[in-house]
């Protein structure tokens, strides 16, 4: 009776994993065929029939990639917005965050209020062009970095963590003579690693990912983001090339797609490489920031 019991836990457990290895790969080939795509010539990738590896291996892709000065200047704008943005997010958010977590602070209700409120609620797409414009930020640097500074949704996970620290922790600095900055700076950030690398994580995807605010408040070339230039040559992939592109593509095989598929690998490659330091404090962070309002 428990061999045969053993048996069909072993045939539940075999089909459950052969479900999910189909799952993940499902999930992860559209990633790799990407990745082998930007290997291959561009003009042999688009006969198709190519599953496995580049068919036709080439760097060509990534050399255009290179050479052309609007995606290194695109790459370098994102990688700016996305390391400024999100170390003043965290810095403005964790503030912000640490004062409303007083439970003691007058009138908490009304400062809860409005922020739910914003969360829920926006004037607009033209409501919010119109205060971008009278604070003076439209077609300049900082409006990537300004109005993102603040989110409510992390306001509301920073505020939860910092109240489960324990009180004791305040007393104790405040009788040594420790001010209410030494206490944020010296000894709740250091404790509120996990929750801090969480919001790190989205923010900075959500800064290097984002190409909305570049399309309706940008308008010069120098400050185009990389997400952008992505959005542009996926737009583009039907019509000629730019005029780099069309001087090497007869020479090199290099098309739209294959470009296309190259600044996708490259606009990957940073994420993957931050992800499995944050990895560890994730699900840790999202937890402890949410298990109390």
């Amino acid at each position: 009776m428990l061999k045969s019991q053993r048996q069909k836990d072993l045939i539940f457990d075999s089909i459950i994993y052969a479900v999910l290895f189909i799952i993940m790969l499902t999930m992860l080939y559209p990633f790799y065929y990407v990745l082998i795509a930007s290997f291959n010539k561009g003009s042999d990738s688009l006969l198709g029939g190519m599953y496995l590896w580049p068919r036709n291996f080439t760097l060509e892709n990534y050399r255009m990639f290179i050479d052309d000065p609007k995606w290194l200047k695109a790459f370098l704008v994102s990688v700016l917005r996305t390391v400024s943005g999100t170390l003043l997010g965290l810095l403005l958010t964790s503030i912000v965050a640490y004062g409303l977590s007083h439970r003691d602070l007058l009138f908490s209700k009304v400062y809860f209020t409005v922020i739910v409120f914003a969360m829920y609620f926006s004037g607009g797409l033209i409501p919010y062009y119109v205060v971008l414009r009278s604070l003076g930020l439209l077609n300049s640097f900082a409006v990537y970095i300004i109005p993102s500074m603040l989110s409510t949704f992390f306001l509301l996970i920073a505020i939860s963590f910092f109240r489960e620290i324990p009180g004791e922790l305040k007393e104790s600095a405040h009788i040594d003579g420790a001010g209410e900055l030494t206490i944020f700076f010296r000894i709740i950030l250091p404790v509120s690693t996990p929750v801090l690398a969480t919001m790190a994580l989205f923010m900075g995807v959500g800064q290097w990912n984002s190409w909305l605010d570049s399309a309706y408040f940008v308008q010069s070339e120098e400050l185009r983001t990389m997400a952008f230039r992505m959005m542009e040559v996926i737009n583009k992939s039907n019509s000629p090339m730019d005029s780099i592109a069309v001087a090497n593509s007869a020479s090199a095989g290099v098309t739209s797609f294959s470009l296309q598929v190259t600044s996708m690998v490259v606009s990957i490659v940073p994420i993957i490489c931050v992800y499995p330091f944050l990895q560890k404090y994730f699900v840790h962070g999202i937890m402890l920031g949410s298990v109390k309002g």
